[in-house]
């Protein structure tokens, strides 16, 4: 009589894919294999011949003991039990199971699209994806830039079909990627781009500018705006500054809503002296900023200036005591030069006073007093 050799292996498929189911029978004699589908009590092949009318299916044996059933391009309705049956008295069968696995595929619905949000709300971002087994959703944010989340917590990557963002900032502004991935080749990804709207903010990095005589002088400021925005630059009196001979307007976007605005004069003037506004607008606001120019004198391109130092060295020095005199530091003590509080600069001006110059110059005036005691001695 008959026997199965051993058990049938289960199979998993990709879905358009051909699976096959393997049934080993030794001793078939002159009796039948047939294969049947179990949930729809259908029989798809006896012997060498297909009884089912579904193209996709076919039949193979090996020396009548290795019977194959075939299903070509699966789909997932042909996932389910699949019984090898041999026509004895009892009848004998065996079952095995036909699994198919379908990669991700992110549904249009609910699956966010494209937004634009103003600064300062909060806001979701949706995707849904089918597939088998269920797909997982990561979002990344694209260009690998950390996520901002609350409490100004940065992640790389938030895993769960919904991506909640509170208080929008501009800083969210970019791409963001939902990945659907089930562990069956390809994963796939939808890109929503994620649009913050603010008004204006315009810094400035030199408010206040000296300038000599046909000196070029370039201004800048930094604009910040989405929409973007109308960029422009006035004189003090309002009148829009245009392109010229005198005077070239630039303009370069940095990032996507940041623009440097520059202003070049080519060749300063003594009408040129005063304040200039960068303005910025777009349909949300507007603002401005300020840089004025002062007139400084012509000293081969340097400034006349002097920069005021924290600490200063003189040949002399003179320090306040408590009975108001002035007195030479060689000859303080060391506690009365502990009990002094303030050191006045040439100009009578409160300056801080260089520990190390103090040093020199007691060196220096204990070093005179040392000869002048030996002339004197001497005589």
């Amino acid at each position: 009589m008959p026997k199965f050799a051993e058990p049938i292996t289960n199979v998993t498929a990709p879905v358009g894919r051909e699976a096959t189911i393997v049934c080993i029978v030794d001793d078939l004699g002159s009796y039948k294999v047939a294969w049947l589908r179990v949930d729809t009590q259908t029989i798809l092949t006896i012997h060498n011949h297909v009884i089912t009318k579904n193209h996709r299916i076919g039949v193979s044996h090996s020396d009548h003991r290795t019977w194959h059933i075939h299903i070509k391009e699966v789909r997932e309705s042909d996932k389910g039990w699949y019984m090898c049956q041999i026509n004895t008295d009892p009848m004998k069968s065996q079952l095995g199971f036909l699994d198919i696995v379908v990669p991700p595929d992110i549904l249009d619905y609910p699956t966010s699209t494209d937004m634009n949000i103003r600064e300062g709300s909060n806001v979701s971002l949706r995707c849904a994806a089918s597939g088998s087994p269920a797909p997982n959703i990561t979002w990344r944010k694209e260009g690998s830039e950390n996520i901002r989340l609350e409490h100004s917590q940065q992640v790389h990557s938030v895993e769960g079909p919904v991506l909640n963002l509170t208080r929008i900032s501009r800083s969210h502004m970019g791409a963001y990627l939902c990945i659907a991935s089930n562990g069956v080749p390809p994963s796939v990804s939808k890109r929503i781009m994620l649009v913050v709207n603010f008004p204006p903010m315009i810094w400035i990095q030199n408010q206040l500018i000296g300038a000599f005589i046909g000196q070029s002088l370039t201004l800048e400021c930094l604009s910040e705006a989405h929409p973007k925005s109308i960029n422009y630059w006035t004189r003090e009196a309002g009148e829009i500054i245009a392109h010229g001979e005198k005077y070239e307007p630039e303009e370069f976007v940095t990032e996507q809503y940041k623009t440097r605005m520059k202003l070049t004069i080519k060749s300063v003037t003594a009408e040129d002296y005063g304040t200039y506004k960068c303005l910025s607008r777009n349909a949300l606001g507007d603002t401005d900023g300020t840089i004025k120019i002062y007139q400084v004198a012509n000293n081969g391109g340097h400034s006349t200036t002097r920069p005021k130092h924290r600490y200063k060295n003189r040949n002399r020095t003179r320090i306040r005591a408590q009975s108001n005199d002035i007195r030479d530091s060689a000859f303080l003590s060391k506690d009365e030069s502990n009990e002094l509080q303030t050191h006045y600069d040439d100009d009578g001006e409160l300056e801080e006073y260089d520990s190390g110059s103090q040093a020199q110059e007691l060196a220096f005036y204990t070093a005179i007093l040392c000869v002048i005691a030996l002339m004197y001695g001497h005589e």
